[in-house]
């Protein structure tokens, strides 16, 4: 039968339907071409093939078409279950049309062809391990954890991608780290008859190198990847942190012994390190979101499925935490178990769980607004870092405020946990003034921390003024700390001494009493001191305030005078603890009644006056900038007011505070164009200055020659 040209450039390739189907053979039948003329190519001599039942009326070399290397016609191909240390016999050889059965590319494009630790010149379809690489491949690193379709979304897609290139990647550092590092040796001898000392003996130059393994360039490249991770999506994050814990599982010390290197150059060391930071990011990742159940479920198997080496063998554990919807967790958080345990079938329960797990809870619970939960969760829960769970109740009474619970608030700063002092005595001076402010205004800071105070938000009523002086001064007798600090003295003159509303910066509005009655203030006062007493003295379920003094008339003017009272008390039992007054004596602001009245009442006490005077000569030594600040702010009439309180006290300690007032000003007159009008009112009252009327002249002189 004869044929054209364009019948001649296609070729037909008969085979047997048996052959077909025994892929474990070359399912190609070649027929050699003779060296004969063109006219005896063509020939319609009939070739029959008796066994195959094949007839051959035409033959051609047949063009040789893509196909996977251990197919290839050309080359003979050596079979072998998991070979990745090299490439087998000539197993590296390629035709044109070879194909990486891994990658999926021409062989000549494939990274990994003869790379050690991969090999994928010896891949085939017959080995259960280059199947599962050829799996892996092809689901992007996602074939090891037995997802469904349904369950792979984009963000899971883009883990497995990532996962992908970084197995590749760590593969190749680690197959470098496992060929070692040679370095002469220090301390082996010539192995030599001669028996010379170390690197002298050229015949034995082998033998004196030792192979040093360092692990640091595999610990560098996981922690890069870890921190990219990191950046991810959860579920990205996720998948990609199980594969590489799954990854530095498997990876072994070829070392007989270990230098004294960094800790990231010991495999031991550096994977237990990584192991942990992998962990935390986990146990963070799965109590935050809500990913799929089945999903989480297969995350968790995954891991469970790692082969942890001896030295983690700790971390298998590490993600066997309940789940939000646990029963006992459950019962906690919606208040039906108040004590975190229960028996369930014979078996005992106890809400006990690590610290990163912990943390994340209170993070989600902040998160959501969830604060009566988070305070049930905290009430109960147990950790084995007692004084980091003792922090984190030490927010009760904060996360109280938030729902607008302030009396239980209070209750809770002053109750006692198991093995451990109340909350109230372990506030800082700044969390100590935050409180006050927000039992006094019903505000409470927006932030998940009590020094987080840029914006505030209104949540309820604030306490009643008699109760929060109760409670103010049952917190400072259980705190050395608050009790000694000018600071905290000053936060409470302010806060009994302003508008129980904030202004939108968060500050509170200073008020100016007017001076109640003579009679009024010996009144308050006779009373305040047997309370004061008794709250110093740890009594203070006997203390009440009479409600015809501490009533709603003149009810502000009675806690300013409890408050001098009280820093009366304080200044003659422990002014030797105090590092300010100045502090305390701005805090009064335009109340100079009340400020009168404290130097009044410590006028038979030189000593007390002496060292008020002493601390507020050096405050205002150290604070001059500070200072001329606040005067421009509060104005002339403050200054005014202020100096003149000073300078006509009759104690001869005191004048010397107006005294330095003045010289602070003149020495910076041209920063106080006010100070003009602060002469000319001390010049009405220069004679009753006495000893002190020749630098008041001066100072009305320096101040009258400003334009």
């Amino acid at each position: 039968m004869g044929s054209t040209d364009e019948e001649e450039s296609e070729c037909v390739i008969l085979i047997n339907e048996d052959d077909a189907e025994n892929t474990s053979e070359s399912s190609v039948l070649l027929i050699e071409d003779s060296e004969g003329s063109p006219s005896e190519e063509k020939s319609t001599d009939e070739v029959v093939d008796e066994e195959r039942e094949v007839i051959v009326t035409f033959c051609k070399r047949a063009k040789v078409m893509p196909h996977a290397r251990y197919d290839c016609p050309t080359h003979p191909f050596e079979r072998a279950e998991c070979e990745v240390s090299c490439a087998l016999a000539g197993n590296a050889r390629t035709c044109g049309q070879c194909y990486c059965y891994i990658c999926d590319k021409l062989a000549a494009e494939c990274p990994d062809w003869t790379a050690p630790s991969l090999c994928h010149c010896n891949a085939h379809n017959k080995s259960k391990y280059w199947k599962s690489q050829w799996d892996f491949a092809l689901t992007g690193g996602l074939a090891t954890f037995n997802l469904e379709l349904s369950e792979i979304d984009a963000d899971v897609r883009y883990g497995g991608t990532i996962l992908q290139k970084f197995t590749h990647d760590v593969s190749v550092e680690y197959n470098k780290y496992l060929s070692g590092e040679r370095v002469p040796s220090d301390f082996h001898p010539c192995f030599c008859y001669r028996n010379l000392g170390p690197g002298q003996c050229q015949a034995c130059g082998l033998h004196l190198l030792n192979v040093v393994y360092r692990y640091t360039s595999v610990f560098d490249l996981v922690t890069a990847f870890l921190n990219r991770a990191e950046q991810e999506t959860p579920k990205t994050e996720a998948i990609v942190l199980l594969g590489a814990a799954k990854e530095i599982a498997l990876h072994k010390d070829p070392a007989l012994y270990s230098r004294d290197f960094d800790p990231s150059s010991s495999p031991n060391q550096a994977i237990s390190c990584l192991m942990a930071r992998i962990t935390r990011r986990l146990q963070r990742l799965l109590v935050l979101n809500d990913f799929p159940k089945a999903l989480q479920s297969k995350l968790l198997l995954f891991y469970q499925a790692i082969p942890f080496p001896t030295h983690c063998y700790a971390f298998s554990k590490s993600l066997s935490f309940l789940p939000w919807d646990h029963g006992l967790l459950t019962s906690v958080l919606k208040g039906q178990n108040v004590t975190g345990q229960r028996t369930q079938k014979g078996k005992k329960e106890c809400l006990c769980e690590i610290v990163p797990v912990i943390e994340a809870r209170i993070e989600r619970l902040e998160n959501g607004q969830q604060y009566k939960e988070l305070i049930r969760y905290l009430k109960v829960v147990k950790c084995s870092d007692a004084q980091w769970m003792q922090k984190q109740r030490d927010k009760i009474p904060f996360y109280k405020c938030k729902t607008g619970d302030f009396m239980g608030a209070a209750q809770a700063l002053l109750s006692f946990h198991a093995k451990s002092q109340c909350t109230a005595s372990r506030l800082t001076p700044l969390q100590f003034e935050t409180y006050l402010k927000m039992f006094r205004t019903g505000y409470v800071p927006q932030g998940r921390n009590l020094e987080d105070s840029a914006q505030w938000t209104f949540v309820g009523d604030p306490l009643k003024l008699p109760y929060l002086l109760k409670l103010t001064f049952t917190v400072f007798y259980s705190s050395p700390l608050l009790y000694s600090s000018a600071e905290c003295w000053s936060s409470v003159v302010m806060i009994f001494g302003s508008h129980p509303v904030l202004r939108e910066d968060g500050h509170l509005t200073a008020l100016t009493l007017e001076e109640p009655p003579w009679e009024f203030q010996q009144l308050v006062l006779n009373e305040s001191c047997f309370i004061v007493e008794e709250l110093e003295n740890k009594i203070s379920a006997r203390v009440s305030f009479p409600a015809d003094v501490f009533g709603a008339h003149l009810q502000l003017e009675a806690s300013l005078l409890f408050v001098v009272e009280a820093i009366r008390q304080m200044f003659l039992k422990e002014s030797r603890y105090l590092n300010s007054f100045l502090e305390i004596i701005l805090a009064f602001r335009h109340n100079f009644w009340a400020l009168k009245l404290l130097f009044q009442s410590l006028s038979y006490h030189q000593k007390a006056l002496h060292t008020i005077a002493s601390l507020t000569l050096s405050d205002l030594n150290d604070r001059k900038v500070e200072m001329l600040e606040q005067w421009q702010h509060l104005g002339p009439e403050y200054v005014e007011k202020l100096l003149h309180l000073f300078l006509t006290s009759t104690d001869a300690n005191i004048p010397s505070i107006g005294l330095s007032i003045m010289n602070v000003i003149t020495e910076n007159i041209h920063l106080c164009p006010w100070a003009k009008q602060v002469g000319q009112f001390l010049q009405k009252w220069i004679q009753p200055f006495g000893w002190a009327a020749y630098d008041v002249s001066n100072f009305i002189a320096i101040s009258q020659a400003l334009p």
